[in-house]
């Protein structure tokens, strides 16, 4: 049963970014082991919906200042956002469930995940 979605504010490290997403306050997050994201330890889930042109896929989207990426707009889920679930202000989300996602072998893992999914259907 999913519960109730609610606001959860986050943004990065020296809070010049800030934004909101409706979520629910339990999440499943990715951890991926690609290159990228096991550098800078990053483990997202991914929601809403969001507007792209051309064929830009990836986005990672960084504040200038701290360098926290505090979401971006995945490879695998193009048409939403990936939230890093660390930037979310304390207090709103109650549980994570961390799956792993095999970054390395990109194109295996995409297709036997489900990872896609994550973000069809969740506009609002």
């Amino acid at each position: 049963m999913e519960s109730e979605r609610k606001i959860h504010n986050g943004g990065c490290h020296c809070r010049k970014v800030r934004w909101q997403v409706k979520a629910s306050d339990s999440v499943l997050a990715w951890k991926c082991n690609c290159s990228d994201c096991t550098m800078r330890g990053n483990i997202h889930f991914i929601f809403l919906t969001t507007y792209t042109f051309g064929t830009h896929t990836a986005k990672h989207i960084f504040c200038k200042v701290c360098g926290i990426t505090s979401f971006y707009i995945p490879r695998s889920n193009p048409d939403g956002v990936a939230v890093t679930f660390r930037c979310v202000d304390p207090g709103t989300i109650k549980h994570v469930e961390i799956r792993c996602f095999d970054g390395k072998n990109w194109e295996d893992s995409y297709k036997g995940t489900g990872i896609a999914s994550c973000s069809k259907g969740n506009h609002d």
